[in-house]
């Protein structure tokens, strides 16, 4: 299933060329090959370190160590490509860190890891090319940036023989190998693959190819089963607390976010209800009511209990004096369900779950990052995926 959170943005345009060193592959069971150059939709569901689709050279067929392809993302973090040869003894992977690209690299016993470059998780089209230049593996991004890696070994006679194994969207070795560990689902579209100038097909098990939409739009998707929790004591806090929702409200049904602590009376939640159009933010018995026509909602609680909505531009909507001090006692030890309307215990996750699309949640003015949250189910990114999201406690 694919879920599009609405469309906006060109993507985000590298080709990226990269340089295989010399690496090794096998196919996997029953397989289905499409062409190298097929856009390939990285977040397709499966297990986070597989990849999406591999292939298998002759290392006597290639004649030149470079690649290219386009990547487009929102994504942080992530693995977009791998390479390996003897079996994964020597191997290459590139990802993002960060949205920085990140490039890890085992050769002959030598391990290396370089970060650099401009950040590519913007939603557009970029280019990028890797390369290996004699002693030099070089990173070049969008046809001018460039990450340049030195390596030397004692000299050995190179003799091109057996295979190399090449795979999009995970790796083929054990993760433990990595020098920097990293979340290996990425939210991201590959195209217009050239890989090492030849003409490879891709295989996969996973049947039918996810597409790769022309127009994307940074969001996190509710199926009206996920949601997301997270311990409230990562967040920074000093005297007051800000929680600011973006997305079309009237798309949205369910517990947008809440947070309580546990063996606590008090809740604090904001509900869209899309049968009668309003949304209801409720501060223990106080409710607080507004057309589901917004657009953004920001609340904020110090001395005093304020809500503002922009329809158009951001206005008052609610104020009052902020009489039950809990709501700070409830941030400092209870948990924060987006999602979701917290239960009493602390494994009761919840009810009334939200369906729909938010494009931004920011806590404390930062954006909140669903891949460090709580718990089990929910579609992130572009064309939104699915991911685990697992507790801080």
């Amino acid at each position: 299933m694919i879920v599009l959170c609405k469309a906006m943005a060109d993507g985000l345009l590298l080709t990226l060329s990269l340089i295989l060193l010399a690496w090794g592959v096998q196919g996997q069971g029953s397989v289905t090959a499409v062409p190298g150059s097929t856009p390939v939709h990285l977040s397709q569901n499966r297990d986070i370190w597989r990849p999406l689709v591999h292939a298998t050279v002759n290392l006597s067929d290639v004649k030149s160590i470079k690649s290219s392809f386009q990547v487009r993302t929102f994504d942080p973090e992530g693995v977009i490509f791998y390479g390996d040869t003897k079996e994964g003894e020597d191997w290459f992977v590139l990802s993002l860190n960060e949205g920085i690209p990140l490039m890890q690299i085992s050769q002959e016993g030598m391990f290396i890891s370089v970060e650099g470059g401009p950040k590519l998780n913007d939603g557009k089209w970029h280019t990028l090319e890797v390369s290996n230049q004699g002693m030099f593996v070089i990173l070049e991004v969008d046809g001018s940036s460039k990450v340049v890696v030195g390596m030397h070994s004692q000299p050995k006679r190179r003799v091109m023989l057996g295979e190399m194994r090449l795979a999009l969207g995970g790796i083929l070795i054990n993760k433990d190998k990595l020098l920097v560990q990293f979340e290996p689902h990425m939210d991201g579209c590959v195209r217009k693959g050239n890989w090492l100038d030849l003409n490879i097909p891709w295989e996969t098990e996973m049947g039918e190819l996810w597409p790769c939409y022309e127009n994307i739009k940074p969001g996190s998707y509710f199926p009206g089963t996920g949601f997301a929790i997270f311990s409230t004591s990562v967040f920074p806090f000093d005297t007051s607390i800000s929680i600011e929702v973006q997305g079309d409200f009237s798309q949205l049904d369910g517990t947008i976010f809440s947070f309580k602590a546990p063996g606590q009376d008090l809740t604090v939640a904001l509900v869209a209800n899309n049968d009668t159009k309003m949304v209801t933010f409720s501060y223990g018995k106080e409710k607080t009511t507004m057309k589901n026509t917004l657009k953004r909602l920001v609340i904020r609680f110090n001395d005093l209990l304020e809500v503002f909505q922009e329809h158009p531009k951001l206005t008052d909507l609610h104020v009052t004096s902020l009489m039950n001090p809990g709501v700070f006692d409830a941030w400092k030890n209870g948990r924060l369900a987006i999602g979701s309307l917290l239960g009493e215990g602390e494994d009761d996750v919840g009810s009334h779950f939200l369906t729909g699309c938010l494009e931004k949640i920011q806590v404390q003015g930062k954006d909140l990052d669903l891949d460090l949250a709580g718990k089990q189910k929910v579609w992130r990114g572009s064309v939104v995926r699915f991911v685990d999201v697992y507790r801080i406690s």
